[in-house]
């Protein structure tokens, strides 16, 4: 009999252990990243993977993920700036990376979505500076913007903010779209066709360096063009969210030259419609020391991703912070 009842006790110990992992159903949360030739990408997978604690994860204390508890975070392949942030406003995203230019004009509903409003949009941080690459065959070299007249340009793809910010920065030397070949690819395409000679130059604003970009430099060998500080002071003007920033030399095989580049911060932004408490774990969740590891080891833009920077040029942006990040960084002193 006491044999029996031992037998009995274990049976409803472990149904009661089944049933307390199965209790706690997954919370999924989809973030909208960009081309996997390009920087979003992989940082839109290591942030998803710090934020993340699926059901019946080891605790963080015993090794086990440090995320918020019960949610999966996934890293979705997207056309970048502009359909993650629609996608976010239409609820079909529950996040996404997003240059700060795109995210304001989008958000206020002005510039190309004039009359189109984006209100559901909220900012959780700014993340770190993407500098826009204008990329050429080896030993091609420019003057300014006004010399790719007539030529095949890769003008980033549709629905990506980098492909609205090149066309009001060709506006500025003159040239719409009938006075070049314009080609609308993703990162990896434009320095695939760049390599077999069917473009002449393309555009793409990431964060350095970018994987495609590092194998085409090795392989075909390509040259940036360096803008000079009044043309970078044009750009400031007409697009202020491009700042003048720089890529160093060495970053990219056969570069061994300094290039001034406008640069825009990206941005990670979610929806007013998510639960506060939700949103506050998750910003804490990106600022836990395992997250840190896992961004200062995964990408060399990683390191650059800090709370010190966090609000960095968000106030000035226009967009709110959402109420879980902004009561996170006041518990954390990085907020008055």
């Amino acid at each position: 009999m006491k044999k029996f009842t031992k037998i009995v006790g274990a049976l409803l110990a472990a149904s009661l252990m089944a049933g307390a992992a199965f209790a706690q159903s997954p919370t999924f949360f989809r973030i909208g990243t960009g081309g996997a030739g390009g920087t979003y990408f992989p940082i839109g997978g290591i942030i998803a993977n710090g934020i993340s604690s699926p059901p019946g994860s080891r605790a963080c204390d015993e090794g086990g993920q440090c995320g918020v508890p019960g949610l999966i975070a996934i890293a979705q392949s997207t056309t970048a700036s502009v359909f993650n942030n629609a996608a976010v406003q239409n609820g079909e995203l529950e996040a996404g990376l997003a240059g700060a230019y795109s995210t304001r004009d989008m958000y206020l509903g002005q510039g190309k979505f004039e009359g189109k409003p984006h209100p559901n949009l909220r900012i959780i941080a700014n993340l770190y500076p993407e500098d826009l690459h204008l990329v050429m065959a080896k030993g091609t070299k420019i003057n300014d913007l006004s010399d790719l007249a007539g030529k095949r340009v890769g003008i980033a793809q549709a629905g990506s903010g980098t492909q609205v910010a090149v066309e009001k920065m060709l506006a500025l030397w003159g040239l719409d779209r009938d006075d070049y070949d314009e080609a609308e690819l993703n990162q990896s395409q434009s320095a695939e066709r760049l390599a077999d000679g069917q473009l002449d130059a393309y555009f793409y604003a990431a964060g350095w360096p970018v994987a495609a970009m590092v194998q085409l430099a090795s392989t075909k060998g390509m040259e940036l063009h360096s803008f000079t500080d009044d043309d970078m002071a044009k750009i400031n003007a007409e697009v202020p969210a491009y700042i003048p920033s720089g890529i160093p030399a060495g970053v990219y095989e056969g570069v061994d030259y300094d290039v001034k580049t406008p640069a825009v911060s990206a941005m990670l932004v979610v929806s007013s419609e998510l639960d506060e408490e939700l949103v506050y774990g998750i910003t804490k969740a990106l600022w836990n020391n395992n997250t840190r590891k896992l961004l200062d080891n995964g990408h060399a833009k990683g390191k650059q991703i800090t709370p010190d920077t966090a609000l960095d040029g968000v106030e000035a942006l226009g967009v709110p912070l959402h109420p879980g990040a902004e009561r996170y960084y006041r518990e954390a002193g990085l907020l008055k």
